[in-house]
């Protein structure tokens, strides 16, 4: 079988395609046929930047046909559909540093593969709603997404803030609208703001034009702010968060596509009273409550392009360039 890994080096010049043997089940294990894989910042950031044993086999979200079980195995049978957990370790209650240790993709190899060995744990039923290229979305983009909201206490007529067009923010989107709530789209393209607007945004804001969005954002909420912002730009943004939330309101800090360090500007999280959430993705049992949602709302994630799995590279290469809206997705 074939599989993309990550050796000699870091960077996607070190992405080679290779033949390896078959994987094997063991007990309490599955074997999955990949159908779909779907790609998030976090790959690029691995395979570019390492800090992971070489080889390794990138990408975290996968969605696939079990063909073949180990000993033990009872949560799933053969011809199940089904997506890839992201942190294999953890199941449920709160993160560990054990839980959080196991990611695919990282700590562990992942996706970029025809087949793959899981534990049974490790694993959830796709919606029965979702083709697989859109279940493939769910594991990463998607769980953040709702973990954040959910951290934030999400209820109707809330309003959130969503930053920029990629994975997360559009699946936020998705989610906020589902519960009822306010969705204010930010983005450096007015073409990408009108393709949110039709998935229900209900206010743009062109941070490229509009430096100061925070202050736009207030002036929507009538000087209050947002009950939640999803902050996915990093150092870049942080401060225009805080700026854009509301006393007592929540960001939830997931990205870091505008950088990684800035002073913390102590004295202006305080006098919000504002709650500050790291979100690192999240629990088997999250993703099964996302599901449960996912079907019941009829939420279908936005799949941009479908690319062969082959051609891994250029897929990664237009994420770099931020030439997507939503997801992009592998095909095998």
């Amino acid at each position: 079988m074939k599989r993309l890994q990550v050796e000699g080096g870091f960077g996607l010049d070190h992405l080679k395609l290779v033949d390896v043997p078959e994987p094997e089940p063991g007990h309490g294990e599955v074997r999955i046929k990949m159908t779909a894989a779907s790609l998030n910042y976090r790959d690029l950031a691995t395979i570019q930047y390492g800090g992971h044993r070489l080889p390794l086999v990138p990408l975290s979200d996968g969605c696939g046909v079990v063909e073949a079980i180990g000993p033990g195995v009872t949560r799933v049978k053969v011809g199940d559909r089904v997506i890839t957990q992201f942190f294999q370790g953890w199941q449920s209650g709160e993160p560990t540093a054990e839980g959080l240790a196991t990611a695919l993709g990282g700590s562990l190899d992942g996706c970029l593969t025809e087949k793959m060995v899981l534990s049974q744990e490790g694993v959830t039923l796709a919606p029965a709603s979702l083709t697989d290229n859109e279940a493939a979305c769910l594991p990463c983009a998607g769980l953040t997404a709702w973990r954040g909201l959910q951290d934030g206490g999400l209820k109707a007529g809330d309003t959130v803030v969503v930053q920029g067009t990629g994975g997360v923010s559009i699946f936020a989107l998705q989610f906020a609208k589902a519960a009822g709530a306010t969705v204010i789209a930010t983005s450096s393209s007015d073409d990408k703001l009108a393709r949110a607007k039709a998935l229900g945004a209900d206010h743009l804001v062109n941070y490229k034009t509009t430096p100061d969005w925070a202050k736009e954002v207030r002036k929507i909420t009538s000087g209050k702010g947002a009950d939640n912002v999803i902050e996915v730009g990093g150092a870049g943004t942080f401060v225009q968060s805080l700026n854009a939330v509301r006393v007592g309101g929540h960001v939830a800090v997931i990205g870091i596509l505008a950088g990684v360090s800035q002073d913390v500007p102590v004295p202006l999280i305080f006098s919000k009273n504002a709650r500050i959430g790291g979100i690192s993705v999240g629990s088997r049992e999250m993703t099964e409550k996302m599901c449960r949602a996912v079907e019941a709302n009829g939420i279908k994630p936005v799949v941009d392009k479908v690319i062969p799995f082959t051609e891994a590279r250029a897929a990664l290469e237009l994420m770099k360039s931020q030439g997507h809206f939503g997801k992009i997705v592998l095909s095998f």
